[in-house]
């Protein structure tokens, strides 16, 4: 049945959408004083229609007492639904946003492009939203409390978010007494891009277990309490984020860390490989003639049992992982420490927060050896694109700065928007100015997986290129990449010798892990980079590392990992 409620609600977001869609101001107001006035209406809305006097009250004319018919007798508006179709989904999302009404939300779609909450977030913290009129510092500040907000009632959420989180509860549960053994789990421990929730697995005796399950939730930052037992415990944090928390015997620590890391498919695969060799493998142990227990001190003794390699957490997706384990060939994955230099970040000569000299202190005291500063070019007016006049400004505080280093460098390089035809921003004079330059899509995305790739490939086939940006220009949680041939793609880098960038941006992680492993076997470097608008966001090149493991690389896959000196040779080699 539909009451009123229900008839209120279609005529504000007919009010709403009219607003988006630049209806005349008169019919949106007509909508939105019909939704107040009903609101004061007793009378039930079916027997108003059914007596006719709908249009009798103030504000409802023939043409809204017509929609409101529609939908009660129908279910559904027919210029409600055709008005739907043409504006994009996320933009309602928005409206939960506190502060952000259409106007607001119109201006965003209208002059940034920007269609879904994710976009939004990525836009306010790359400082998109500050010289819009109409916003400014603070608007965009609150814009991205408002967004937190709504994000507390998602599902899955950014891989940054859910770590950060799980870090300090994690720390803080390691604290609690009793406890022999403790470690995160669940897809946070493989490093995957999105996740649902933190899964923590502790050991412990049995007598302890109440206890630590009464700190566990009463913690502080705890909403609300699911579940709470002997061995499992289920919390909401304040940020709406769930939280598990698992005690077993500290024997039975090694079996259910391995099952409770995941995935469900490296799981199974490693139940039947168990079962091939007359063994039993759950989560309480590794058996022998199917209750004669294998003791393991921990996961690596549970690999040297089955005969294999031990298998890093960020590779237990069944990628291939089983069998390279047991002929001995998992590489040995880069570390954060592997990296000498930060790659891609934005100073504010363009659309970064902090100057030059400021980003390249925090990397050189970050024990960093060079920093390549990778403003945006001319075509990107809405982040302060650099014009060829700044460039020789912005090369000029580059020298000097680099003058007074002498253990530290800084590189000059641009991320050089790729133009529909696959041309660079830039001609090649002013190119070769530069140590190194970045090519990357941010125009006019919507594209067929022949054009996005075709128009990738011409860029990479310029000499300058050092490095293709965010290959697929995704968002997670927020916007689809546009499609690629990602193979030829990839052969065409191997090709051409040039670098894909594996941006550790936590909204992007793009290029994707499943990709890495194709990309290595071709031999093309992947540069890690951060993509950072402000000093924290060098710190993203952790996310960015944690997907290279994900994906097998090695120190020698990493473009970064190399000096700075070899990395200008990697790009003078394409130029000569």
């Amino acid at each position: 049945m539909i009451d009123k409620k229900h008839v209120i609600h279609q005529l504000e977001e007919m009010a709403v959408l009219l607003e988006l869609s630049g209806a005349n101001p008169f019919k949106v107001r007509a909508f939105s004083n019909a939704a107040r006035t009903l609101q004061g209406v007793p009378e039930d809305i079916e027997e108003l229609i059914r007596s006719g006097h709908l249009t009798q009250i103030k504000g409802i004319g023939k043409s809204i007492a017509d929609f409101i018919t529609e939908f009660v007798r129908t279910g559904k508006v027919a210029e409600l639904e055709q008005l739907k179709s043409t504006i994009p989904s996320g933009l309602i999302e928005m409206l939960k946003i506190p502060g952000m009404g259409p106007k607001k939300i119109k201006a965003v779609w209208e002059k940034l492009g920007i269609t879904t909450l994710g976009e939004l977030e990525y836009a306010c913290k790359e400082n998109r939203l500050v010289d819009l009129e109409g916003f400014g510092q603070k608007t965009q500040e609150k814009i991205l409390a408002g967004i937190e907000m709504v994000k507390r009632f998602s599902e899955r959420h950014l891989l940054s978010e859910v770590r950060e989180q799980a870090e300090a509860l994690f720390e803080q549960v390691q604290g609690f007494p009793g406890i022999i053994r403790s470690e995160l789990a669940g897809s946070l421990r493989r490093w995957k891009e999105t996740v649902k929730d933190i899964d923590i697995l502790v050991s412990a005796k049995d007598e302890d277990r109440d206890a630590i399950m009464d700190r566990f939730t009463g913690l502080p930052q705890v909403e609300t309490i699911i579940a709470k037992g002997h061995t499992k415990s289920s919390i909401v944090l304040q940020s709406g984020i769930n939280a598990d928390l698992r005690v077993v015997s500290d024997e039975q620590f090694p079996y259910a860390l391995h099952h409770f890391t995941g995935s469900k498919e490296h799981n199974i695969a490693m139940r039947e490989l168990a079962r091939s060799m007359n063994l039993k493998m759950n989560e309480y142990g590794l058996f022998r003639n199917e209750t004669e227990n294998i003791p393991c001190r921990d996961e690596a003794e549970i690999f040297r049992q089955l005969k294999m390699q031990f298998i890093p957490p960020e590779l237990r997706e069944n990628y291939g992982e089983i069998e390279a384990a047991r002929k001995n060939r998992i590489p040995e994955l880069v570390n954060l420490s592997d990296l000498r230099g930060v790659v891609h970040v934005h100073s504010n000569f363009s659309d970064g927060v902090n100057s030059i000299e400021e980003l390249a202190r925090f990397c050189r005291e970050a024990g960093y050896e060079y920093l390549v500063i990778s403003d945006h070019s001319q075509s990107a007016a809405y982040a302060n694109g650099l014009t060829e006049e700044r460039i020789v400004q912005q090369h000029q505080v580059i020298d000097e700065l680099n003058s007074r280093f002498h253990d530290f460098r800084i590189l000059k390089s641009i991320e050089c928007d790729i133009l529909p035809d696959g041309s660079l921003d830039y001609s090649d004079e002013v190119l070769a100015r530069f140590d190194l330059v970045i090519a990357s899509i941010h125009s006019r995305m919507k594209m067929t997986e022949e054009e996005a790739t075709r128009r990738l490939i011409t860029a990479i086939r310029n000499p300058y290129v050092t490095i293709i940006g965010h290959p697929t220009g995704r968002l997670l949680l927020a916007r689809e990449g546009y499609p690629v041939d990602m193979p030829r793609l990839i052969r065409t880098a191997a090709e051409e010798q040039v670098s894909i960038e594996l941006n550790a941006n936590p909204h992007r992680l793009d290029i994707d892990w499943r990709w890495l492993r194709e990309a290595k076997a071709q031999g093309v470097k992947i540069s890690i980079n951060p993509d950072a608008h402000r000093l924290e966001g060098i710190g993203d090149i952790r996310y960015g590392v944690g997907v290279a493991r994900k994906g097998w690389l090695s120190r020698e896959d990493v473009l970064n990992c190399l000096s700075a000196e070899d990395v200008l040779a990697f790009a003078r080699g394409r130029r000569s």
